[in-house]
């Protein structure tokens, strides 16, 4: 199996075999053969039972499996030959209970914010497995299933961004209809949490998909400082070394709006207004790293292995996603605030399909005078993101593989 290059990556990877596979926690061999012709062979208890990896050729699906191996084999003190920038400049545990969930999780979310609300605590005494829709991004240590059909967040206080924005859109009568339902704000040992309505509940073996909406997933309060980053700098180089302009190039570093633009052009965001975040299939992994699903065939594919040529789910979810977007247009509240890196939560099983919008802690009140229609490109200061573009997009792909599937 040869790999061409994986830009993200310091290191880059030829060849990867797995041989004396037995059962699971057995030890392994791992021969990896990098592009330079070194190899190194790495022995750690682990659970696959191939004998060969077989990655796809989609970029997405090829980056996570090797993260899957780089976690579970990250100690770089016996494997001198990976280089361990890529786990410590992260600041991520390399010890054994670090999860490859939570790997995803970090890695997918960094300098944004998340696409839905976040990983049970690593510690937690009482190491219950969270649910599907906790599981796919976030930032760990502040969320945990607390009773059936109910998920805690620790949130900064009572007047906590998240708080105000669920508190407002529970007494919209349009958008509660589409939004987790929150449940209340509670204070224990000193710390502040939000009670959400867990929307797994009543699924069974769900299949996830978390996709951000918008063309800009980020608030203009975020990219006004002009300081040039060569942190940034090295950050877009590593996925596109020909993305810096000669100017940036000769000064190794890019202002931080530049980066997120970059970003945004790099995904399906700027053009769909949306982007596919993560996902997770009964009986697989979580992928999260989709970054750069950017064309129409790449989006309309990946939409399409969610859905499994489903075509009953694949019709519910047209239906709810069209309800959603004419809520959406009707709500008081949408109409009075910019929605900054909300996400489409998809959730569906052998019963029943579900949709939500999800994740409003970047949630603006609209300045005076200001009047937006979530479809209008951004200008700054017009404070438009392109939800509803997101929406509209959306729908028109999903159509489209509900039309194929005849």
């Amino acid at each position: 199996l040869t790999l061409k290059y994986l830009k993200e990556y310091i290191f880059c990877y030829k060849e990867i075999t797995v041989r004396n596979c037995k059962e699971a926690q057995s030890e392994c061999e791992i021969l990896v053969e990098e592009e330079g012709g070194m190899t190194s062979t790495i022995l750690r208890p682990m659970a696959w039972t191939n004998e060969r990896l077989c990655l796809s050729e989609n970029t997405g699906f090829k980056k996570a499996l090797l993260k899957m191996i780089v976690v579970e084999n990250g100690n770089t003190a016996k494997n001198n030959n990976i280089n361990s920038d890529f786990l410590t400049n992260r600041n991520l545990p390399t010890h054994d209970n670090m999860s490859l969930l939570k790997f995803f999780a970090i890695n997918a979310l960094e300098l944004s914010a998340p696409a839905s609300p976040v990983l049970l605590q690593q510690n937690n005494p009482s190491n219950i497995v969270t649910p599907g829709w906790l599981q796919l991004s976030g930032h760990p240590e502040s969320i945990a299933p607390v009773a059936n059909g109910i998920v805690r967040k620790r949130v900064t206080g009572p007047t906590d961004g998240e708080i105000v924005a669920y508190k407002a859109l529970a007494a919209d009568s349009c958008a509660s209809k589409i939004v987790p339902k929150y449940i209340g704000c509670r204070e224990i040992n000193g710390e502040f949490h939000i009670e959400l309505q867990d929307l797994l509940q009543g699924f069974k073996e769900p299949n996830v998909m978390d996709i951000k909406m918008g063309c800009r997933t980020f608030l203009e309060s975020e990219v006004t400082n002009k300081t040039l980053r060569p942190d940034l700098y090295k950050k877009m180089i590593l996925v596109n070394p020909d993305a810096p302009t000669e100017e940036e190039h000769k000064a190794q570093a890019v202002t931080k709006l530049r980066y997120m633009l970059f970003r945004e052009q790099m995904s399906s965001s700027q053009t769909k207004g949306f982007r596919i975040e993560a996902m997770k299939i009964k009986g697989s992994s979580p992928i999260t790293d989709l970054k750069t699903i950017k064309s129409d065939s790449e989006v309309r594919n990946l939409v399409g292995s969610f859905l499994q040529k489903r075509r009953s789910v694949t019709k519910e979810l047209i239906k709810r996603l069209r309800h959603m977007r004419t809520l959406i247009e009707k709500s008081d509240y949408f109409k009075s605030h910019e929605v900054v890196g909300s996400s489409v939560f998809i959730v569906y099983d052998d019963h029943h399909v579900g949709a939500w919008i999800i994740d409003f802690a970047k949630n603006k009140v609209l300045p005076d005078g200001i009047q937006v229609d979530h479809r209008k490109p951004w200008i700054p200061g017009n404070c438009e993101e392109g939800l509803l573009h997101g929406m509209d997009e959306l729908i028109k792909v999903c159509e489209g593989i509900y039309e194929d599937s005849k």
